[in-house]
């Protein structure tokens, strides 16, 4: 019989193949991941700046500040009316309830020009209980120098909605703070260093020296020897060209630059206030023995009746007895084996059967005693 006929035998014969395939991927290398140099660095010098400033949004809907708690929204508005020809009486306190004092925020983007848009994001810094429907008046916005580099307008989108009556109170998101995009108007550029001096220094995100290494060593072999020089762990110096147009271009090309990535230090970073636990692929774990074991405290009260005798002119007293009770519970001591990949460190946590809040007083516990291969970070 031809073999070939043979329904059983071709499957059989195929599987075989298959499997001879996927065996022969399995023993090739991983290819190894590859980053540009603009994911990883950036340009000293070419940086935003950060913009703050004061303002007033009208047209609320009867959710503004209350001026008899909030004494600047009105100081604000009558310097504003002034500005515009029109004096209060001495004395006034107007209630104003469709008028909130606002912080302003906005980033002014490298290279910023003026008349160019920015978004600005609007928050109340009063008891205004909606910014929503509102429309800020124009606002300068100043830099940490003092100096104004943008001016802000517009109306606000707030994310959110709400209604109250009758002392009942829905809300949907968060409603005293909103963004405009667009609303900022840039009126002073920033100068930026680009184009000062013959070498332009790239910033590493983070500082490591295989990392500036590694980066120093595919700028000079894409470039050329002597274009790139690593002066620390965070700055890799460049010769640049002088004229403006061709040092562009070659910054251009050096941040595509492909690098290979280098294997991250070994961390753990711990939230305090969340319990959350994050670990990198680096991160390992020797031979170790964990026991433990939570400890309970209840305590209740129970009211207690002191009735005095009959036709003793005393009174019915109520007091209090507390109740105090505590208990731990039993912690077996449970051996945890060496792990040297990141499946085997959360599998052995795992075991342990612990909250993550309880996790944190273990993973300090496991580095104290030298087991666990990782930098320990809290935040």
């Amino acid at each position: 019989m031809n073999p070939l006929l043979c329904p059983a035998m071709f499957i059989d014969r195929f599987l075989r193949h298959l499997m001879v395939i996927c065996c022969a991927f399995a023993l090739l290398p991983a290819a190894a991941q590859s980053m540009r140099v603009k994911e990883i660095a950036a340009v000293q010098g070419v940086r935003s700046n950060m913009l703050t400033g004061y303002g007033l949004v009208v047209g609320l809907d009867g959710t503004g500040d209350q001026t008899t708690q909030m004494p600047y929204t009105g100081q604000s508005l009558a310097n504003f009316l002034q500005q515009h020809g029109l004096t209060l009486p001495a004395g006034a306190n107007p209630q104003l309830k469709n008028v909130a004092a606002v912080m302003i925020t906005a980033e002014l983007p490298p290279f910023a020009q003026p008349g160019q848009a920015i978004d600005v994001t609007v928050s109340s810094i009063g008891n205004a209980k909606s910014l929503r429907g509102g429309t800020l008046i124009v606002s300068p916005l100043r830099g940490a120098d003092g100096e104004i580099y943008a001016l802000a307008q517009g109306n606000l989108m707030v994310g959110g909605a709400g209604a109250s009556a009758g002392g009942s109170k829905v809300q949907i998101n968060h409603l005293s703070a909103g963004r405009i995009p667009g609303g900022g108007q840039v009126e002073r550029a920033v100068p930026t260093p680009l184009h000062v001096g013959e070498t332009v220094d790239l910033g590493l995100n983070s500082h490591d020296f295989q990392t500036a290494s590694r980066v120093t060593d595919a700028i000079n072999k894409a470039l050329g020897a002597g274009t790139a020089s690593a002066v620390d762990g965070r700055v890799v110096r460049l010769n640049a060209p002088a004229d403006p147009g061709a040092r562009v271009a070659f910054l251009a090309r050096v941040e595509e630059v492909r690098i290979e990535s280098s294997v991250p230090s070994a961390k753990v970073v711990i939230n305090a206030r969340t319990g959350s636990i994050v670990m990198n692929q680096a991160v390992t774990l020797g031979a170790v023995a964990v026991a433990h074991g939570n400890l309970s405290v209840s305590i209740s009260s129970t009211p207690v009746i002191s009735q005095p005798a009959p036709f003793s002119g005393g009174e019915t007293v109520v007091r209090e007895q507390a109740n105090i009770q505590i208990s731990q519970d039993k912690g077996s001591l449970i051996q945890m084996g060496p792990a040297t990949q990141l499946a085997d460190v959360v599998k052995a946590l795992n075991a342990l059967g612990a909250t993550p809040q309880d996790l944190l007083a273990i993973l300090q516990a496991i580095k104290a005693s030298g087991a666990l291969n990782a930098e320990l970070e809290v935040i």
